[in-house]
């Protein structure tokens, strides 16, 4: 993570077809082209809408437009799987270059999020209304047709991939000094009721073995009654203190939650390189720390957070395609089915990129689930900008850099081979800036970092929120422009759009990096677990 220490079958056919939200028609549909609206969701203060385009003409649809009001007081605040614009209350949007032609008989759907208790009227399809223009319907459809009609169409070919539930978290070990976040924040923010894993962050990679990260946070530190998960202080002379005590406590009021140590980040791959000679002994001693018998109970696998195989991140490495797979397939092999293995992985989906430098798809079967580290890829890193969203859902117009989003990479893992099923959607509890800027747009020139609480160029949700709140929206995330800095971060609405987004694409669930960056009562992990 860059973060601070931190051939086709016609079956295979349809799975594609599947992946790119086009379904067959069913029985009934207009002979001319359709765009019909559902509000999937809403919770209040939002909604999720989404319309459905149908050919029911007899030749292919080549691009598709609908257009639609709002009331005022309602907006749109997000949008997926296609290119949106507005003028004041008018809203249009258009296919993307992987969803633009619809075969006859077949659909494509779009998604977003508005604000507001309005609905879209209006509508239009390439300029005629979306109800088919003059052409009538050949069926009658009674008001709870929203079953759809029987169709010769197997069951499983019909809907969307179902996404899976997972809700994983990463709780890093420093954040018990500075910013003053413990294992008991889990509990108190109602962030733990949400979370079905915890990764704790970060054990050591050094000398090709896996090695304690900081004693003292993780079982020196003794708590007091006040900062106890349970209300209970820490003795002198007990056995297990630290965070690793506190998640032990966590564990005891959730049963079902689990704990996972993750090894390497940022600062710590340099030593995966001298792993991969001898996957088995690093395994060996991996095995021995995490099933340590003053803390077995508490760790339910282990996570490897290797930046970057076969390529470079803080240091370079030229072990080969194969060293990835190598050294996850050791750890299943000492750690066992009993175990979870997961890993933490680049989102470069780009020509030639970070993923395409390493076998992954040769690597999944040894993995429970895969995180693509769907963040950073834009920020102060680069001082002159141009600014750009750090965490972008889509590509976009003026996209610094081709690959770098989040449908570019789960694509491109998809594309070689790897399940979808065990790919997990990223997403950021913190956002990137510069400042210096003189646009509010994307695309505009900087100075340099904008000041940050702990860091030039990053800066927690919970403070963005209330310092510089959001002003536009670009690739399905936002961006907010205040004084001369420019900032991008994710919010509720926008994680709503990512995770709608996942659950199409049938993602095995999410991840985010971390839990400290979140409000004390937890507004974007439960946008995420919602």
């Amino acid at each position: 993570m860059s973060r601070i220490k931190w051939h086709l079958t016609a079956a295979a056919a349809a799975a594609a077809a599947l992946t790119l939200g086009i379904v067959a028609a069913p029985a009934g549909a207009a002979a001319t082209p359709t765009a019909e609206f559902t509000k999937t969701q809403d919770w209040g203060t939002g909604w999720e809408g989404k319309y459905t385009v149908r050919n029911g003409g007899t030749t292919a649809l080549t691009g598709w437009k609908v257009e639609f009001d709002l009331p005022s007081g309602s907006a749109v605040t997000s949008a997926w799987d296609s290119t949106m614009s507005k003028s004041g209350n008018h809203y249009t949007f258009t296919n993307l270059g992987w969803n633009g032609t619809i075969a006859a008989g077949a659909t494509a759907s779009f998604g977003f999020n508005g604000s507001g208790g309005g609905a879209p009227t209006g509508c239009k399809l390439n300029g005629a209304p979306c109800t088919g223009g003059t052409t009538p319907p050949t069926t009658t459809t009674p008001p709870t047709t929203t079953t759809p009609p029987t169709t010769t169409t197997p069951p499983t070919t019909t809907p969307p991939p179902a996404g899976g539930q997972k809700v994983v978290g990463y709780f890093a070990e420093w954040g018990v000094y500075g910013r003053g976040y413990h294992v008991k924040n889990i509990e108190t923010s109602g962030s733990a009721a949400k979370l079905t894993h915890i990764n704790y962050a970060f054990g050591n990679v050094t000398n090709g073995r896996c090695a304690i990260g900081d004693s003292y946070a993780d079982y020196e530190k003794a708590y007091t009654a006040a900062d106890s998960v349970d209300g209970v202080a820490d003795t002198w002379d007990q056995p297990l203190r630290g965070s690793f005590n506190q998640l032990r406590k966590l564990k005891a009021k959730h049963p079902g939650l689990k704990v996972i140590w993750s090894f390497g980040g940022w600062t710590w791959s340099g030593g995966f390189t001298q792993a991969a000679q001898n996957p088995a002994a690093f395994a060996d001693s991996c095995y021995s720390l995490v099933e340590d018998p003053r803390w077995a109970d508490v760790f339910d696998g282990i996570d490897v957070d290797w930046e970057y195989p076969n390529a470079c991140g803080l240091t370079c490495d030229s072990s080969g395609p194969q060293a990835f797979k190598n050294v996850v397939s050791a750890l299943r092999a000492r750690f066992g089915t009993g175990n979870l293995v997961t890993a933490a992985t680049t989102a470069d989906g780009s020509a030639g990129g970070k993923i395409d430098a390493t076998d992954y798809a040769a690597a999944a079967p040894y993995l429970d689930w895969i995180m693509p580290m769907t963040y950073d890829f834009f920020g102060a890193f680069n001082p002159q900008g141009p600014t750009a969203p750090h965490s972008p859902l889509t590509s976009y117009s003026g996209i610094p850099q081709q690959g770098f989003s989040t449908a570019d990479a789960i694509a491109k893992f998809k594309s070689k081979g790897v399940p979808a099923a065990k790919l997990l959607l990223g997403v950021g509890f913190y956002g990137r800036g510069w400042t210096g800027v003189t646009q509010s747009a994307p695309g505009g020139s900087a100075t340099g970092a904008a000041p940050g609480t702990y860091e030039p160029g990053i800066e927690d949700y919970k403070v963005l929120k209330n310092t510089c709140p959001p002003t536009g929206t670009v690739g399905g995330t936002s961006y907010s422009y205040c004084g001369n800095n420019w900032w991008s971060y994710d919010t509720p609405a926008t994680i709503a759009g990512k995770r709608a987004w996942a659950k199409q694409q049938g993602l095995g669930g999410s991840f985010f990096w971390e839990l400290s960056g979140d409000t004390g009562n937890g507004e974007l992990i439960t946008a995420l677990a919602r």
